[in-house]
This record gives C-alpha cells, structure tokens and sequence, in this order.
C-alpha cells in the first residue's frame, strides 16, 4: 500500500508539472511574448513615422506638367514599391490588423525563417520571400503562427470581409482590404502563386495572402489562407489606427 501511495503521489506531481507546462506554453508565455512583440513593433513604427516625414520634407516639389503627371514620367499616384531586401531577418516594416485588437501590431521581416522570424520575440511575422513585396504587382505573402511565440496569427480566422490590412514602411503607408478565406492542405504553396492557385504570373493586380496553421492544436490538420486586394498607398497614417498612434506616442 504504501509503494501504491508513492507511485499515486508521483502520478499527481507529473500530472501537475504537465499541467503547468500547457498552460505556461498556450497561455502565458505566447501572452508575454506577445506583449513584448507589440512593444518592440510600437517603438519601430515611431522611427519609420520620422523617416517618412523626413523623406517628405526634403523630397523635391513636383514641376508642372500636362495632366498632372510628374516629371519622372510616371502617373503621380503610382504607387512606390520597395526593394525585397537582401538579408533573412532584415526588417520590411510593421504589420497593423485591427480586427485583430486594437493594440496587436508586429514587425514584419523578410522570409519565414523559424528561429530569425516567427519565433522571434521582436518580430513574428515573415514575407515569403520571393513574393511581392508591398504595394507590388502581384502576391504579397506573409505567414505567422497561430499559437506560440506571440499567437500572432491566432485570430485570423476572425477576419471579415473589407476589414484593413495595413503595411507601414519606410516609404508610408500601404492598405489591403480583406477578401475570403481558403483551407488548404499544409503542402499547398500555390497559395503564394503570383495570382493565389490561378497563375505564378503577375497581372495587373496587386494582392496580399496571409497564411497560419489551423486549426489552433499541434499538429494542425490544415493552413487557412487569407486573401485580400490592395486600395490604396498613403504616406499620412491612416484615420483608423489614429488612437493606436496617438496612444504609442
């Protein structure tokens, strides 16, 4: 009987140190490190704030010209397009997704690295390199996790249709609106296609797919692909995060 207490005692401790671990692994360390990514996003959107009001201070006015066009040659709404940048890890920009909460933001880096990018607890999501960047012609695809490391992607599913993907860059800012969903096998990169699942050649459009395991358990059974259209490129902040900057400071 008393081997039987031990053993049943021993049981119990498993039990509680497993427990202890789920819970520490789905609720509060992705809670902190969450926490930790929106602060360190916060802090970049400031400094690319001052960089976009620095390059718009010393850009040259645009000469006179038929039909408002500017002298580049090129329409004056044409929308800038930065370079994909050289390096794993390097930083695009920041991520704001209202639908997801009013204080989720992350930065953005280039490629889906796990350990340099979607684990990270600066960043947290990643471009799928190769893909558009923003504002391009073409897929602009980023992924994120849905649980862990920041549940960046948790509630992506929550999406609904016209809610507003914004990009901000170093060159200002540019807007998606949501479209629909697709539920696809892990192995079905032709989500990242040029036209998602159509075509690996750019047309005239200008697209954004944002890509997570779901649904949220390990090992997911299925990758939920969120599909939207690009409207618009700003260098002024858009009206809808107004109480989140003003709030970042």
């Amino acid at each position: 009987m008393k081997t039987l207490g031990i053993t049943g005692e021993a049981l119990i401790t498993i039990a509680v140190i497993i427990g202890l671990f789920v819970l520490w692994y789905a609720f509060f360390n992705p809670w902190v490190v969450g926490l930790r990514q929106e602060q360190v996003a916060a802090q970049q959107s400031r400094q690319l704030a001052q960089q976009i009001k620095s390059q718009a201070a010393h850009a040259p006015a645009p000469a006179p010209s038929a039909g408002n066009l500017a002298t580049t040659g090129q329409k004056a709404n044409a929308v800038p397009v930065m370079a994909e940048p050289p390096n794993i890890a390097d930083t695009i920009g920041v991520v704001y997704i209202p639908r997801l909460g009013t204080d989720w933001r992350r930065i953005l880096r280039e490629s889906v690295n796990t350990e340099l990018v979607l684990n990270s607890v600066t960043a947290g999501v990643g471009h799928y390199t190769g893909t558009a960047m923003p504002g391009g012609l073409g897929n602009f695809a980023i992924a994120a996790h849905d649980i862990g490391y920041g549940n960046s992607f948790l509630n992506l599913s929550k999406l609904r249709l016209g809610d507003k993907v914004y990009i901000q860059t170093s060159l200002g800012w540019y807007t998606y609106t949501f479209r629909n969903f697709q539920f696809v096998q892990p192995d079905a990169i032709n989500v990242l296609d040029a036209v998602p699942t159509v075509s690996r050649n750019a047309g005239s459009d200008r697209l954004i797919t944002l890509t997570t395991c779901y649904p949220a358990i390990f090992p997911p059974l299925e990758r939920v692909a969120a599909y939207g259209t690009f409207v618009g490129f700003s260098t002024t902040p858009p009206a809808e995060l107004a109480p989140t900057l003003a709030k970042d400071g």
